[in-house]
């Protein structure tokens, strides 16, 4: 009987402090982990924000690049003429 209540000292008094300390640890780190996710999902909103005219700009691009082909392509016929 001395020793079980010697087991239940030891678990009192050494493991549970360990364990408590090893938890207060663990935890810490998930919290630092959940403050840099909830920054990322900030970020990638912000992100996500500032894309939206993207697509609008694309496509003004494809037309560009369609109006400086067929400038392109007559200026070449042009030179062409005169060179050959």
């Amino acid at each position: 009987m001395v020793l079980w209540w010697i087991g239940n000292a030891v678990l009192l008094f050494v493991v549970l402090p360990v364990v408590i300390a090893l938890l207060n640890r663990v935890l810490a780190a998930v919290e630092r982990i959940r403050a840099a996710a909830d920054d990322i999902l900030v970020g990638g909103v912000r992100l996500a924000g500032q894309l939206e005219p993207v697509p609008e700009a694309l496509a003004r691009t494809d037309r560009t690049i369609g109006e400086v082909a067929v400038g392109a392509t007559r200026y070449a016929g042009s030179v062409a003429k005169l060179l050959g």
